[in-house]
């Protein structure tokens, strides 16, 4: 369906949504490469005055990949809830998005009618908010989740422990785990990202991780982010797996080019249930996405990079994750730019996912040739805990040596707690204050109990 509007005596004409939609992103640099941006500030202007006023149901009839080509398009059809979606069915998407800040649209509100939201209906919100509609938005949602802990509370902020080493050594892992657990990180998940996918090392990761856990009774839980079927593998041959990993996207074509389908993700999230290993909740499944990655892969079939990334979400709702996380600036600067794309990219995806009904996390971060620095991350960092992101990276140092990119660090954590007032989530905490890491202000202890014992027993200490 064409849309024509003139501005300020220029017309202006959308050939069907995926252009209208395209048209009206805020610029970044990866539509622009696809060549979907458009080409002046007027005619995205344009485009998100036309969208404004576009219905919310035009979004149920008029498909950006056709039902019958694509399974991520027929799990969004088939899923959608239209008693959900009814008190927004007579809304326009500007109506839409003054009804989300509305003062009585809180968060009872919004978990409501999430399951109705399609993933195109609130890319499309995003594209006509600012930022500060975007963290207010996404303050107001609470998404809960539970395995051995229970993160997303309101007035906490967990932290994902990265302590990734670059030949996969145990004794450097080790080292990596114990600095974040004495800085009070590590309640979303110690995770680990293999330098190779293989078997063998994951198993043996899997093993020094529960080893930790369950030796210091530690209330979090472990992951190996290999391929989702290394872990298959590994859970075959008696690995102890809490979550499983993958990355994914919004189209059937791009999540081929990961090596998977919506049928393994079943079948993986099958077989981490079957192994009862959380202790207050069965969300067995994290995942990671990213804007640009359907765009790499040639799989975007013409749709701007966001509202592929919101298509992604509809992916993670059907498996019921732990954790989600868009790992907002680590494709590169051909994806997005620099540091004020990165911040747009890091809110947009945070909004739509909570909007969606995700546990949303973010790594904070940026490739070394992206034209951004620690501050613009900082500046990110402040923003989504403001807007309750439900849980960061911490990485030493904020460099992950394995993986070669910039994120956020364990005292980075430690900071947007403290000037937000944000404690972790609460069973870590109890734990963190029993064993001398914190006192019981949540205050960091220069000499807790647990160091040496701890660093004795990981092989730390020398004999």
């Amino acid at each position: 369906m064409p849309w024509s509007i003139t501005l300020a005596g220029s017309s202006h004409h959308f050939a069907d949504l995926r252009t209208l939609l395209a048209k009206a992103t805020p610029y970044r640099s990866g539509d622009s490469l696809a060549g979907l941006a458009a080409g002046s500030a007027e005619e995205r202007v344009a485009a998100q005055f036309v969208l404004a006023d576009l219905p919310l149901a035009h979004f149920l009839e008029d498909l950006l990949i056709p039902y019958e080509d694509d399974e991520v398009t027929r799990l969004i059809v088939d899923r959608h809830d239209a008693r959900a979606f009814h008190p927004l069915s007579p809304m326009s998407v500007g109506q839409f998005r003054d009804w989300l800040l509305d003062y009585e649209t809180d968060h009872l509100a919004l978990a409501a009618v999430a399951p109705g939201l399609t993933p195109e209906m609130v890319a499309a919100v995003s594209k006509i908010m600012a930022n500060q509609d975007l963290i207010l938005v996404a303050s107001k949602c609470q998404v809960v989740t539970r395995f051995r802990n229970t993160i997303g509370l309101p007035g906490r902020l967990s932290v994902r422990l990265q302590p990734n080493h670059p030949t996969d050594d145990f004794k450097g892992i080790a080292a990596s785990m114990l600095d974040g657990l004495l800085m009070g990180c590590g309640d979303a998940v110690i995770g680990i990202n293999p330098a190779t996918d293989q078997v063998s090392t994951t198993c043996s990761l899997l093993h020094l991780m529960d080893e930790l856990i369950h030796r210091y009774e530690i209330p979090t839980q472990s992951c190996v982010l290999a391929h989702v079927t290394t872990q298959l593998r590994a859970m075959e041959q008696g690995a102890p797996v809490d979550l499983v990993f993958q990355s994914i996207a919004g189209s059937q074509a791009a999540n081929k080019s990961f090596g998977i389908d919506l049928a393994l993700l079943r079948e993986a999230r099958d077989a981490a249930l079957s192994l009862k290993r959380g202790t207050m909740g069965d969300h067995v499944m994290y995942f990671e996405t990213g804007q640009g990655s359907a765009l790499s892969a040639n799989a975007h079939h013409g749709i701007d990079q966001q509202t592929m990334e919101a298509r992604a979400y509809a992916v993670a709702r059907e498996f019921q994750p732990l954790l989600v996380n868009t790992v907002v600036g680590f494709i590169g600067p051909e994806y997005l730019y620099d540091g004020k794309q990165i911040t747009r990219a890091g809110l947009e995806d945070h909004f739509c996912g909570k909007l969606l009904g995700l546990p949303m996390g973010c790594d904070v971060c940026y490739t070394n040739h992206a034209e951004a620095d620690q501050d613009d991350m900082d500046n990110l960092l402040t923003l989504l805990g403001v807007a309750g992101c439900n849980y960061i990276m911490g990485v030493p140092g904020a460099d992950d040596i394995m993986l070669g990119y910039q994120s956020t660090s364990f005292h980075d954590a430690h900071y947007l707690r403290q000037v937000l007032q944000k404690r972790p989530a609460p069973e870590f905490e109890s734990w963190l204050e029993t064993h001398g890491i914190t006192d019981s202000r949540g205050r960091l202890r220069e000499n807790p109990r647990a160091l040496a014992d701890a660093a004795q027993t990981l092989g730390l200490l020398a004999p």
